[in-house]
């Protein structure tokens, strides 16, 4: 199998868990993958992996690089890639990026990223394991999987049960992430507007009664109802506080349900949590419901070929 080029990059949280990262790079390493820009791990300024300008330097040399790597992998998520958005070069990035087969990866706050390279260039991407994630213990053997079986192909396909009884088949731009960071962008030159899409979103330790004020933000700016159906992911440590009295995320999704105007589905494999899908941001997608299992299917995205780590 041939050697892929792995090039690191860390656009917001500083690596503040060095023997995770070091776990991460050897199973790459280890599957026959060549781990390039391992000094975005020493730096740290405050709560980021750097200066602003460091940051976005790490985004803006993939426009300048001789050679692309074959996947450009985030390191982890936190916060910070909100502060680089204005200091991006969007022309050049559109321009060497989109349709050239590099993979860009990562989730949390990349989702920012992700939301700006694709309103401002048309870069499409991936929501997946971080470098963090590939270093976690036990070995995340689900997602390691799934990522390289996505990237190899044009296509790729998923399946989970406890969808909802809801009949669907719809087709659509897959897009979304981070429910916070996504909301965070609204109403800005960085928030994609995609219509007819397949919307998922995952989040972390945000309380029930802040993940429906966030699905409020999308129904009441109109992004919900533009999109064939809301995908919800893993909403990892989402707990009630001692004042909700009994509020939960249950509570949330049964009003979500009530006023979303497009089906909600649940219970995909993506988020903050162990098993992780990696998803497509910006492919044409079909997702199918049925007997309480959905299925995803997605084509037309970057890959690689031929398959690299096996």
């Amino acid at each position: 199998m041939p050697h892929a080029r792995i090039r690191l990059i860390a656009p917001s949280g500083y690596a503040h868990d060095p023997a995770v990262m070091a776990r991460g790079v050897a199973r790459l390493r280890e599957a026959g993958c060549t781990v390039e820009g391992l000094e975005v791990l020493e730096r740290a300024q405050l709560r980021f992996a750097g200066s602003d300008a460091e940051r976005a330097g790490d985004i803006n040399a993939l426009a300048t690089l001789d050679a692309l790597p074959d996947v450009a992998l985030v390191t982890r998520g936190g916060y910070g890639a909100a502060r680089i958005l204005g200091q991006l070069d969007y022309g050049a990035l559109g321009e060497r990026l989109a349709g050239s087969g590099l993979a860009l990866v990562g989730h949390s706050d990349f989702t920012a990223l992700q939301l700006a390279l694709y309103a401002r260039s048309g870069v499409c991407s991936f929501a997946g394991p971080l470098l963090a994630d590939l270093g976690a213990e036990p070995a995340p053997l689900f997602t390691w999987e799934h990522f390289w079986k996505t990237l190899a192909a044009d296509s790729c396909e998923a399946a989970w049960p406890g969808a909802g009884q809801a009949e669907v088949d719809v087709h659509g731009t897959l897009w979304g992430g981070n429910l916070a960071v996504l909301c965070s962008l609204l109403g800005t030159p960085y928030f994609p507007r995609i219509e007819g899409g397949i919307l998922f979103v995952e989040d972390l330790g945000e309380p029930p009664f802040r993940i429906e004020r966030l699905f409020y933000q999308l129904h009441l700016s109109g992004v919900l109802g533009r999109q064939r159906a809301l995908v919800l992911g893993d909403f990892h440590e989402c707990r009630p506080g001692p004042r909700d009295n009994g509020y939960d995320l249950k509570a949330t999704f049964a009003q979500l349900a009530q006023v979303a105007g497009v089906p909600v589905i649940h219970g995909l494999p993506h988020g903050h949590a162990a098993r992780q899908l990696t998803l497509p941001f910006g492919a044409q997608a079909r997702l199918q419901v049925g007997d309480g299992e959905a299925r995803l299917a997605c084509t037309g995205y970057p890959h690689l070929s031929p398959p690299p780590c096996a």
